[in-house]
């Protein structure tokens, strides 16, 4: 194929046809790679690896600039405004002209220790230990399970602290302890013991049981590992020496304008770069452009409501993959290719006029379409490359070009079917085509509530003391823009319903993915592959595992010989032994209807149901393929899955529940146009089940299909957090007050 330099390319197809292996995978993965190779040996070993595409020959190929669609790390140091770079550049503005002068940039970060609350060490929050839920008062040393964690139990490295210390009765109860005793026990500040028993550590020094448990567990890495453990006994709690700011008391004092660093970033984006523009003195004008710059960048994308002091961990992955654009917006780089993925994931229909500027503006090199003169448009014809994955109709309508890939998914899929214009699009016969040039109906036969829970004075976030009846027994959408306040109030929802067994909750956070997990683990279908072929050969289940018994000698399994090249990449070549199929010979000698373990758990979801009719192993596969999925291969690794296959394949494993509450976040993430048909039927079956869903939901589509709608906004972020619809989906097309209705 030959994809247009200077323009925007979008590639489109159904679910796993292979946009996300052409893209990402192979056009992507040869630019770095090829970029990477300009680098010495040495630092070649400390870049990201990149695999080796599969392709015969890429000409003309630009350097790529890969902004994923995925959520950053939750780094609980880690906000918009350090994500952005936009808080080191006010840090040095307001150790400019900040008065009183207190410190230089380095002050203002609330990661360092001149700048940081000493109380919650720049976390802006603290986490307090509940002594009663550690300690069980009514309970002596000598007991057992007296302090609930880890080596605290009777002879554990951590009791012999206390109890081989010669300050206490080890038989006394806790609760009859001595106010001095009971200090001593618990507040006691590292001491050196004046005349320590025999068989206490000679250079040992005797700590209480609070102060241990801060410094040595919970604000340590240990506290982290075992947080399952550590974290029902804290309660969390915004820190009351700063107020949740990070920052000290004295780089607090210092302002500008009657504002300190911290109320500068708890402003609104839009209202941040509206003070900035006021702020008046010579030593500003610099880091005030470039400031101003960035703050416009972001609310042109449609995050002014974001707020800088924001954690980065909160956003959602399209808030993330938007913050990146922004920042790339002004970049005086030319002639590179951007690569994005899904840009329009999490964004209302309202926000996708504001994503469609932005797309632009990347390919012109930071102009706004139109902006540039025919003069300036001569000597600037250098632009950038921009190709999309997208499914989205109105971001499919920019495109300049447009790759079709299909005809279907899996090994169906990965051909193009079609290349060309939007209109030829649509007047092509490819299922693309077809589903954008068709219109979807609102649902006019909507199923009645059983009943509403009253959802009383949510506050979370940015709710404004709201109270809302939710319906049960239906399919529900959540609506509004970006930032409006929709995960916020289901997460309110799911903390005051009072059977949290009943309700399950599909967020985007991907399934936990290894190279050695697949469709056949994660259904619970490999082991009963397994005792079958035990079964039929009279031996034992375990030898038909690839991890275990039944693993190729020579590969251990893996069906592959890794060499490793020192600092060059590792060379991965098949072992000759299997032949790559990871079972050793004796293993494959087995046999089930004429087929071995290897060629089984190769068949696809719907051969193997219907090689297995009748049996468990058909009826745990039924849910694979009513989502859709059953062009999986049984030993598929999930890591080669796409985002909307993940999802899917973590919806079929809830197939089968009854009675429960389905709340889903973005259920539509990925999927083909023809896809959202098929998911929407499998939602009105799960309500006919007995269960009720609730979509937090942009597509069009999808809330078209419900039963029932509640929609938040009227804006994102401090201009949201409102309930300004809730109703029929009919009655919200009608509803002058909505911002999603005009659009339905």
């Amino acid at each position: 194929m030959s994809i247009p330099k200077g323009q925007i390319t979008v590639v489109t197809g159904v679910s796993g046809s292979g946009k996300s292996s052409l893209v990402l995978d192979t056009i992507a993965a040869k630019s770095r790679r090829e970029l990477n190779d300009t680098f010495p040996s040495f630092t070649q070993q400390y870049l990201p690896k990149y695999g080796r595409p599969h392709v015969g020959e890429i000409e003309n190929l630009p350097i790529a600039i890969v902004i994923e669609q995925r959520k950053p790390a939750s780094n609980s140091r880690s906000t918009v405004g350090t994500y952005t770079d936009i808080y080191a550049l006010l840090r040095l503005l307001f150790s400019r002209i900040g008065q009183p002068f207190v410190g230089y940039s380095d002050a203002f970060s609330f990661n360092h220790p001149a700048g940081s609350c000493p109380r919650c060490g720049g976390l802006g929050e603290i986490r307090e230990l509940d002594i009663h839920k550690l300690v069980d008062f009514d309970k002596s040393l000598n007991d057992e399970d007296t302090i609930h964690y880890i080596a605290f139990g009777k002879g554990g490295w951590r009791w012999i602290r206390y109890a081989h210390s010669g300050l206490f009765d080890l038989d006394k109860k806790i609760k009859d302890y001595t106010p001095e005793e009971l200090d001593l026990f618990l507040h006691s500040p590292q001491i050196k013991l004046k005349n320590p028993p025999a068989n206490w550590p000679k250079t040992a020094k005797y700590e209480g049981l609070i102060p241990r448990m801060y410094r040595s567990i919970i604000n340590s890495e240990e506290g982290l590992l075992h947080a399952a453990a550590i974290n029902p006994m804290l309660t969390m709690g915004t820190c009351p020496d700063c107020g949740g700011t990070r920052l000290n008391e004295k780089i607090r004092s210092c302002k500008i304008d009657g504002k300190n660093i911290a109320e500068v970033t708890a402003m609104s984006i839009s209202d941040c770069r509206r003070w900035i523009e006021t702020v008046d003195n010579p030593l500003a004008a610099d880091i005030k452009h470039a400031v101003t710059e960035r703050l416009s960048a972001l609310e042109e994308i449609g995050l002014g409501y974001l707020t800088l002091d924001r954690a980065i961990g909160t956003l959602s992955g399209g808030e993330a993959q938007r913050c990146k654009i922004a920042k790339y917006i002004n970049s005086p780089l030319s002639d590179v290719m951007y690569i994005l993925d899904e840009p329009s994931v999490g964004l209302h229909n309202h926000d996708i006029l504001l994503m469609q500027k932005s797309i632009k503006k990347l390919k012109n090199g930071g102009y706004p379409e139109g902006e540039l003169s025919t003069a300036e448009s001569n000597t600037r014809t250098a632009k950038n490359t921009v190709i999309l994955v997208e499914h989205h109709k109105e971001i499919i309508k920019i495109a300049d070009h447009i790759i079709d890939m299909g005809p279907g998914a899996g090994m169906n899929g990965g051909e193009v079917v079609f290349e060309g214009s939007y209109e030829e699009l649509l007047r092509s016969h490819t299922l693309t085509g077809t589903m954008l040039s068709a219109s979807s109906t609102i649902k006019e036969q909507v199923r009645t509530p059983k009943e509403f829970f009253a959802l009383e004075h949510a506050s979370l976030h940015n709710l404004k003391d709201l109270s809302v009846r939710l319906p049960l027994g239906v399919m529900c959408g959540i609506a509004g823009v970006a930032g409006s306040g929709k995960s916020s109030l289901m997460e309110c929802f799911r903390n005051a319903w009072p059977h949290p067994e009943e309700i399950v909750y599909i967020s985007q956070k991907n399934i936990g993915i290894s190279l050695r997990s697949t469709p056949a683990t994660y259904l619970d279908v490999a082991d009963d592959i397994r005792k079958l072929f035990a079964k039929t050969n009279k031996t034992k289940a375990d030898l038909f595992s690839f991890n275990g018994k039944g693993g190729c000698p020579v590969c251990q399994g893996k069906g592959v010989i890794v060499n490793d090249m020192a600092f060059m990449d590792a060379i991965e070549t098949t072992c000759e032994a299997c032949g790559g199929l990871r079972y050793s010979p004796e293993v494959l000698s087995y046999k089930v209807k004429g087929l071995n373990i290897a060629e089984v758990m190769d068949l696809t979801a719907n051969k193997a149901s219907e090689l297995f009719a009748g049996t468990v192993i058909a009826e745990k596969l039924e849910p694979l393929r009513k989502v859709g999925l059953g062009y999986l291969h049984l030993n598929q690794s999930l890591s080669t899955l796409s985002g909307g296959e993940l999802q899917r394949i973590k919806l079929a494993s809830y197939l089968r529940d009854e009675g429960k509450i389905f709340i889903m976040d973005e259920p539509s993430d990925g999927l083909h146009a023809g896809d959202i048909r098929r998911i929407t039927d499998l939602f009105d079956n799960m309500v006919e089940a007995g269960n009720s869903i609730f979509l937090i939901e942009h597509n069009i589509d999808m809330l078209k299909a419900c039963d029932y709608l509640v929609e938040l906004g009227p804006g994102g972020g401090a201009m949201g957090g409102r309930i300004i619809f809730a109703g029929t989906p009919k009655a919200m097309s009608e509803c002058p007050d909505s911002v999603t209705g005009i659009y339905l």
